[in-house]
């Protein structure tokens, strides 16, 4: 039965280390070589504008994630090292306690449109759409047969008033994928038909990227028999501070990220947009309120660390993340060659799938920044890789 579980891996020569992953996802020798080819001119042209080169970066795997009982290796694309080698060790840490147990919901997003200037407020205008929604989720979904055939499309919709405008959510079931085109297209189509009802203008008709209806959750337990009891007390003192201090929180959830937009932008998925709804989401999507009050400090906010630390009765470490993970298995820039690959190696099956597996990462990746944090400090390993880095 093969297993991602390898000790010593950074130890193994490139070629070494790739064999391993050929063999752990059965790749052909194809996609062996695809992970070292470059993208070409003609598939650049097709992905943006104005190109005038390509830009590289080096994919690197995280081994020992052990989640609901099944083995991965874990691509990233990053260029900050000590990461991938941190979330393995928590990874083999976090497998002497059953590995990571991991849920997710429904991939469904969120459609806006944006109403302002209507006949009726006070709650006439909301109540007329209200009325109408079956029509408009028939429309919606008319725009895009294929994902209604695949159990997916418009399921809800929702209307807010605010002081001076209308605020309508369209609910769409992406299935795997991310969505964003297919959402656009669905408010588009249907704003018309609302501001013909309650008057105004549609001044805005997009998708939100703070996805709080697809939230992705992952937990695991570290013994105290691997840690110690000094070293679980300093990490839960840490998220102690930074429950407290957003200036804290905030380098605490950037460590969040660093494993979970690296798996983004392995697979071709948005990083951008999964960065800025799980900082949305820390912050229940409130700022500080303090724009342009440079100087000073800002005043304490909402903002919250996506991961919870706390004890268990048997002294153990129990740690949990949950947060909005908007990715894709299909569609979009998870076409790229690469991204292909990437996703083989991964064995996921669904968006849901991988949404569990990035929020297992992200966890793994903030309990190893904790503990380096709190106990030997953070650039002891860091700069160790960051000199192997210069010298080459």
């Amino acid at each position: 039965m093969k297993t991602s579980r390898v000790s010593g891996f950074y130890k193994k020569t490139l070629t070494e280390r790739l064999n391993f992953v050929k063999d752990f996802a059965e790749l052909t020798e194809e996609e062996t070589n695809q992970l070292n080819s470059n993208l070409n001119q003609e598939t650049a042209e097709k992905m943006l504008e104005n190109v005038i080169g390509t830009f590289s970066l080096p994919i690197g795997v995280a081994v020992n994630f052990l989640i609901n009982n099944k083995d991965y290796i874990i691509p990233m694309v990053l260029e900050e090292p000590s990461v991938i080698a941190a979330a393995s060790n928590a990874a083999k840490i976090a497998r002497e306690s059953g590995g990571f147990t991991t849920s997710s919901d429904e991939p469904v997003m969120i459609g806006q449109i944006h109403v302002m200037g209507a006949r009726e407020l006070g709650g006439e205008g909301a109540r007329k759409i209200v009325e109408m929604k079956q029509e408009l989720l028939n429309l919606a979904n008319s725009q895009d047969p294929t994902l209604v055939n695949f159990g997916g499309g418009a399921k809800d919709l929702e209307v807010k008033e605010f002081s001076n405008f209308l605020r309508i959510h369209l609910y769409v079931n992406c299935q795997d994928a991310m969505g964003a085109n297919a959402v656009n297209t669905m408010v588009e189509a249907i704003a018309p038909k609302i501001t013909e009802a309650i008057g105004g203008t549609a001044v805005l008709k997009i998708i939100s990227n703070l996805a709080d209806r697809r939230l992705a959750r992952a937990e695991c337990t570290f013994k105290k028999e691997l840690l110690g009891e000094d070293t679980i007390n300093l990490i839960l003192k840490a998220y102690q501070i930074a429950s407290e201090d957003p200036y804290r929180a905030v380098t605490h959830n950037k460590g969040i990220m660093n494993a979970i937009s690296a798996i983004c932008l392995a697979t071709g998925n948005d990083w951008r947009a999964v960065e800025a709804g799980a900082h949305a989401f820390a912050s229940c999507g409130r700022g500080a309120g303090a724009a342009g009050r440079r100087g000073s400090e800002l005043p304490t906010t909402n903002y919250k660390p996506l991961t919870t630390y706390e004890l268990t009765p048997e002294g153990d470490l129990k740690a949990s993340i949950e947060l909005p993970l908007a990715v894709a298995t299909v569609g979009g820039s998870t076409k790229h060659p690469q991204a292909q690959v990437n996703l083989k190696i991964l064995g996921v099956k669904s968006s849901k799938e991988l949404a569990q597996v990035i929020a297992a990462a992200g966890l793994a990746q903030n309990f190893a920044a904790l503990k380096a944090i709190t106990t030997e400090g953070i650039q002891k390993g860091h700069m160790k890789l960051h000199e192997r880095k210069s010298t080459q």
